[in-house]
Order: structure tokens, then C-alpha cells, then sequence
């Protein structure tokens, strides 16, 4: 796809663009095919995370979970600010939005940790 369209796509569609997948330089070219590998899994991990993002406000509001708040976001994890009373019920909620935030054919496992900070 990236020799004959100049571009990749992630797992939701998106495109990354690979210009030097074409050029006669041998190091430009040879940058841009590992670019071209390397966006599709990337991208696809951006993807889920934000598709895991985006429905759990609405998730955890739903459970009675309102005082849960996603407090930031670093690469493949979430970091959430929730009262001890909600903290079983909350990790319950955000496991299952995250896992199964994308079907594919193999297991999204999350790993969970709580600590009174972070």
C-alpha cells in the first residue's frame, strides 16, 4: 500500500502518509518503509486508547461512577482519580471499556494498579 499509494492506514482508517517510500535516496526510502511498518501499530494502539477515552465518561456515569475522573493519559495508560468507595467498581468499568475497546483477533489485556498516588 505505501509503494503504490504513498500512504498506510491505522486499524480505524486513518492515514499516515509515507512520501520518501518512493525516493531514489536508499536512506530516505529505507526511513520511510520502516515508517511505514511501524504507523499501522502505532496508530492501531492510538486508536483503542482513544476509543476506550471517548466511552468511558459515559460508562462510568452510567455505573454511578460520576466522581471518577480521568486525570491524563500516557501512551497505553490511563490514570484516573477516584474515591476509595468507587475504586472496585471503577477499575471494573475502565478494564472492560479498554479491553474491549477494538475486536481483534487476539485478547486486549489490561493490567490494573492503584495507589494513593501517582
Amino acid at each position: 500500500l505505501a509503494r503504490e499509494h504513498g500512504y498506510v492506514e491505522t486499524l480505524s482508517g486513518r492515514r499516515c502518509y509515507v512520501p520518501g517510500v518512493q525516493s531514489s535516496r536508499a536512506a530516505e526510502r529505507a526511513a520511510a518503509e520502516r515508517q511505514a511498518i511501524n504507523a499501522p501499530i502505532q496508530g492501531a494502539a492510538a486508536d483503542i486508547i482513544k476509543r476506550a477515552m471517548v466511552r468511558l465518561p459515559a460508562l462510568l456515569s452510567g455505573a454511578r461512577l460520576g466522581n471518577a475522573k480521568m486525570l491524563l493519559q500516557v501512551h497505553d495508560e490511563l490514570v484516573f482519580q477516584v474515591p476509595e468507595r468507587e475504586v472496585e467498581e471503577t477499575v471494573h468499568v475502565v478494564r472492560e471499556a479498554m479491553e474491549n475497546a477494538a475486536k481483534l483477533s487476539v485478547p486486549l489485556c489490561v493490567d490494573v494498579g492503584v495507589g494513593n498516588n501517582w
